[in-house]
C-alpha cells in the first residue's frame, strides 16, 4: 500500500523499497522513472535472496513526491514487482560496522540463530547486514555489526559472550575488526598433522614399527600441553630407531588431506595469499605435499638417517611451540608482511604462541588449550570454512573454479 502525499515539499528525502521476483531491468526500470523527477541519490542496497529481490534506493526528490509516488507505481507494475515510498525517510548516512560476526553450523538453526541475536542486542551490538556466505560444507552466515566502543575492550566482550553461545547452540563463531583490516591479510600457515591432513604422521611411522599405541598415548598428551613438545617429540621419534627408511615414502603415499585443503589453498593463492606450513611432523613427508600444493613456506623436523635406517633422532632444530611463532615471524618478514596481516591455523598446545603472534589465530578442531587463546575456534572438519571466516563465500570459490574448469561441491580437499 502506497503512502499518499497532499503537500508538496521543496526538498523532500523519499525511500523507495522495490520487491518481488528478481529478474533482469528492475534496476533500470525504478531509476529511469526516479530520473524523470531530477532526484539525487543518497544510498541504495540490493540483496537477492532464492531468487526474491529487494532493491533499495534513498532520494532527494525536489519534486512534487505524490507524483513520483504515482510514477514509481505505474513503472513498478510494468515488471510485475511492488513498491513502497516512504516520504521524509532519515537520510542519515549508514553506520560503518565495526565487526564481522561469523555463524557457521550443520545447519544453522533458527534457535541458534536468535541466541546469537539476543546476546548481540544485551550488549548494545547492532546489526547492519546479514547476508549468507555458505550453504556446503556448513550453512555460514555473515553478520556485519555495529558494537559499541567500551573502555576498548568490546573485542574480547564480544568473543566471550558469543563464545559461549557457540558452545551451548553447537555452532561456530568468529569475530573480526571490520573494515580494511580484515581484507587486508596476505600469509597463511598452517599446521600438518590432524590440520591440513588427517592423522599423525609419526602415528602412522609408528604403526609400521609396531609402536603405535605407546606413541599416540604421548602425541596425545602433548597437544594437550602436559608434556613439553621438544621432550615428547624426542621419546617419540626414539621408538622409531632402526626402522627401514623406505617407510617414509610408504607413509607419505597414504596421507590424506583434510576435506577442504585443497580448495582453501588454491582459493587463497588466487587471492594473493603467501602459503606455508609450520609443523612438528616431518620434512621428508611433508616435502612432496608442499609441492604438489605449490606452497611457498615449509618450516618442520628432520627425522635422521644413517645406513638406510631411522636412528631414532631429530636432526637440527626441533620445531616446538616457540620455533613455530619464530618461523611465522620469519616467513611474514621474507614476505614483507606485517605480522597483523598474518593468519595461522593449528589444532593443539604447540600451535598457542603462533596463533598467538598471527593477526588472526584459527584453532582448527583443535584441543581445549589451544581454543583457549585463539581469535576463533572451528570444530567442524573442513578447512574451507577457513575462507568463509575470512569474508570469501561459497560461491565465489566455485565461480573461480568453474572459471578454471574445476569440479564444483567435491569435498575430497
Amino acid at each position: 500500500m502506497i503512502q499518499r502525499v497532499s503537500r508538496f515539499l521543496a526538498e523532500t528525502t523519499v525511500l523507495v523499497t522495490v520487491t518481488g521476483p528478481d529478474r533482469p531491468g528492475v534496476t533500470s526500470v525504478l531509476l529511469t522513472a526516479l530520473s524523470r523527477h531530477r532526484v539525487s541519490l543518497l544510498d541504495i542496497e540490493q540483496v537477492v535472496i532464492r531468487g526474491r529481490l529487494t532493491l533499495g534506493v534513498l532520494v532527494s526528490c525536489p519534486s512534487d513526491p505524490e507524483a513520483l509516488q504515482d510514477e514509481l507505481e505505474e513503472a513498478m507494475n510494468t515488471v510485475g514487482m511492488q513498491v513502497d515510498v516512504d516520504v521524509d525517510a532519515d537520510a542519515a548516512r549508514a553506520p560503518v560496522s565495526t565487526h564481522a560476526v561469523v555463524v557457521l553450523g550443520a545447519p544453522v538453526t533458527a534457535r541458534a540463530f536468535s541466541a546469537v541475536s539476543r546476546e548481540l542486542a544485551a550488549l548494545g551490538v547492532n546489526i547492519d547486514l546479514i547476508r549468507g556466505i555458505a550453504d556446503y560444507p556448513v550453512t555460514g552466515m555473515e553478520l556485519m555489526v555495529t558494537a559499541p566502543d567500551r573502555a576498548g575492550d568490546t573485542d574480547s566482550r564480544l568473543r566471550t559472550a558469543l563464545a559461549e553461545v557457540a558452545v551451548t547452540e553447537r555452532v561456530d563463531i568468529a569475530v573480526e575488526r571490520a573494515g580494511l583490516a580484515r581484507r587486508a591479510k596476505r600469509l597463511i600457515v598452517f599446521d600438518v598433522d590432524s590440520t591440513l591432513i588427517q592423522g599423525e604422521v609419526i602415528e602412522m611411522l609408528a604403526a609400521y614399527a609396531g609402536v603405535e599405541e605407546q606413541v599416540r598415548a604421548v602425541t596425545e598428551a602433548a597437544m594437550r600441553g602436559e608434556i613439553d613438545f621438544a621432550e615428547s617429540l624426542r621419546q617419540r621419534v626414539a621408538t622409531l630407531a632402526g626402522l627401514d627408511e623406505s617407510v617414509i615414502a610408504e607413509v607419505a603415499a597414504t596421507i590424506a588431506l583434510t576435506p577442504g585443503a585443497r580448495t582453501t589453498i588454491r582459493t587463497l593463492k588466487r587471492l594473493g595469499f603467501r602459503c606455508g606450513v609450520v609443523s612438528g611432523g616431518f620434512r621428508q613427508v611433508i616435502d612432496p605435499l608442499a609441492r604438489e600444493l605449490e606452497l611457498d613456506f615449509v618450516q618442520a623436523n628432520v627425522l635422521e638417517v644413517a645406513g638406510g635406517k631411522l636412528t631414532g633422532r631429530v636432526a637440527g632444530q626441533i620445531v616446538d611451540r616457540a620455533y613455530k611463532a619464530t618461523a611465522l615471524r620469519a616467513f611474514a618478514a621474507e614476505s614483507g608482511v606485517p605480522m597483523e596481516q598474518t593468519v595461522a591455523v593449528g589444532d593443539g598446545a604447540n600451535d598457542i604462541d603462533m596463533l598467538n603472534a598471527a593477526g588472526l589465530g584459527v584453532a582448527f578442531n583443535a584441543k581445549p588449550a589451544l581454543r583457549e587463546v585463539a581469535d576463533t575456534a572451528l570444530s567442524h572438519p573442513y578447512l574451507d570454512a577457513v575462507l568463509f571466516i575470512l569474508g570469501v563465500t561459497r560461491d565465489e570459490v566455485e565461480a573461480a573454479d568453474a572459471e578454471d574448469g574445476l569440479l564444483r561441491r567435491v569435498p575430497l580437499g
